[in-house]
């Protein structure tokens, strides 16, 4: 078997599996793997921004510390529509209804486009004072806020994107969006280097020996690079490419689920079922990054060489929860699926079954970043004070990874059952009254350590309520289908 053929039988699309009966551990793996991928992909654009950066200067390090969590928060206040129109194709296609979960597609991806420019819009104008708000220094304000203005500019793309992998995912096909990202993060690593540094002492050529050609094309064009900005202008272009494919391979219907133009008239009734479904999903994932928003109130209090631990940190965490977030995601759609086919036995065997796996993957990739904290910031940056800080925060978390499986898990089957609610709710207490006040109260007393502390006892404390939540089991009646209109 070659090598091809190995990774082909690693994925499959939406017609080799059933969600709906059959075992629990054959699917889910299916189903979350190329989620994994994507995630992981995902992540690689933050990634290089982070290594190409933190070559650039110790202050454009800090200051993406600042505008990753801006990102997040701006795509997260739109988050809501992209999971309640997953929600909804699950649903329909579990119930077997087609042209209903086409419809709701349809809509979801209309009443998303429009949302993303009023966000952008308003990012624009607001992230300047934000950042301030926040903490920056001079010397970081002005370099985070000309990222998050690109960004912001670039938001219908960038959220347009999340919107295609969130609705091919409720239809069970997670394996083309996992292609598309590949593309569209390849583009961004080739250019990203360049549009930061230019063709001036850029490390690219560098690592390459390819500084005689460096010196041709810096007199040719002058161009010596565009710094954080760069950085930004890399990772809209590259999104707006993917975004572009992904309307056209849902337009097509060839793979996944199908858009109609004629179904993408705003239909401000059927808005609010998709708000319904959709605004505490928007509330728990924008109460995720107003979290790490707000826990920079706390780290700006405190040297750059924090703040830089801090951003590098949260970059490293969002890497080693990827398989939670894949599963958790996996867990959503065989929930909906499994919801809309009324077997919500099966739902809860799929949740309890993920649950269990993270806790143990999880567990042991903590267990590696505790004896190689320092390794892992050092892929970072050079600055010695940062790799001590920085393990130092690593070594604090790692032995909570485990919980945060647990708690991912059983609130992904809340969201797919259409309980988006309680998912924000359980989101709100771990962060907002445990996390955040932690944080703060243990700062004052112990310094950075006591910032570093708040995260092992919130992850803890999340897992545990999510679970006594899910005993409860008041989720399996959560079907959100409804009829599409009769004009439609």
């Amino acid at each position: 078997m070659s090598l091809l053929d190995r990774i082909d039988s690693l994925l499959k699309g939406p017609e080799e599996l059933n969600l709906t009966s059959g075992g629990i551990a054959k699917p889910l793996f299916y189903l979350s793997l190329p989620i994994v991928i994507t995630n992981l992909l995902q992540t690689a654009y933050n990634l290089a921004d982070t290594f190409w950066l933190g070559q650039f200067s110790t202050e454009a390090l800090a200051a993406i510390s600042f505008a990753f969590p801006m990102v997040f928060l701006l795509i997260s206040l739109g988050m809501g529509l992209s999971v309640a129109g997953s929600v909804l194709v699950a649903q329909h296609i579990g119930a077997d209804e087609e042209d209903e979960a086409e419809y709701a597609a349809s809509q979801t991806v209309a009443f998303s486009i429009i949302g993303s420019i009023i966000l952008g819009f308003f990012g624009y104008f607001a992230v300047g004072p934000f950042i301030g708000f926040l903490g920056a220094s001079p010397a970081v304000h002005p370099l985070a806020t000309g990222y998050m203005q690109v960004i912001s500019a670039g938001m219908p793309f960038m959220f347009g994107f999340f919107v295609f992998i969130a609705l091919m995912r409720g239809y069970g096909d997670t394996v083309t969006p996992m292609l598309v990202m590949f593309g569209s993060v390849v583009l961004n690593i080739a250019i990203d280097p360049i549009l930061i540094f230019g063709f001036d002492s850029n490390p690219l050529f560098g690592m390459l020996g390819m500084r005689g050609l460096e010196a041709t094309l810096l007199a040719a064009t002058g161009y010596t690079g565009s710094g954080i900005t760069g950085a930004a202008i890399a990772t809209v272009f590259s999104r707006a490419l993917a975004f572009i494919v992904g309307i056209a391979v849902m337009l097509q219907g060839v793979r996944g689920v199908m858009i109609h133009p004629s179904q993408m008239r705003p239909n401000f009734a059927y808005l609010r079922q998709l708000l319904d479904i959709g605004l505490p999903a928007s509330v728990e994932v924008t109460g995720r990054s107003l979290s790490v928003n707000l826990l920079l109130l706390v780290v700006g209090m405190f040297p750059t060489t924090v703040v830089a631990s801090f951003g590098i940190g949260v970059r490293v965490f969002s890497v080693i929860f990827l398989p939670a977030i894949a599963v958790a995601r996996g867990v959503e759609t065989m929930t909906g699926q499994n919801i809309g086919a009324e077997k919500p036995e099966r739902a809860g065997a799929a949740a309890d079954f993920a649950a269990k796996t993270m806790f143990v993957v999880l567990t042991a990739m903590g267990a590696i970043a505790l004896f190689a904290a320092e390794p892992i910031v050092a892929v970072f940056t050079n600055d010695p004070a940062v790799i001590e800080e920085g393990g130092n925060f690593l070594r604090y978390v790692a032995p909570s990874f485990g919980f945060i499986g647990v708690m991912r898990a059983y609130t992904g089957s809340f969201r797919g059952a259409g309980r988006t609610l309680t998912a924000a709710a359980i989101s709100v207490i771990m962060l907002g009254l445990i996390r955040i006040p932690v944080a703060y109260g243990a700062s004052l007393s112990w310094g950075a350590e006591g910032i570093w502390l708040a995260f092992p006892i919130s992850n803890v404390a999340g897992a545990l309520i999510a679970f006594a939540w899910y005993r409860r089991g008041s989720w399996q009646t959560g079907s959100v289908r409804r009829p599409t209109p009769a004009d439609d």
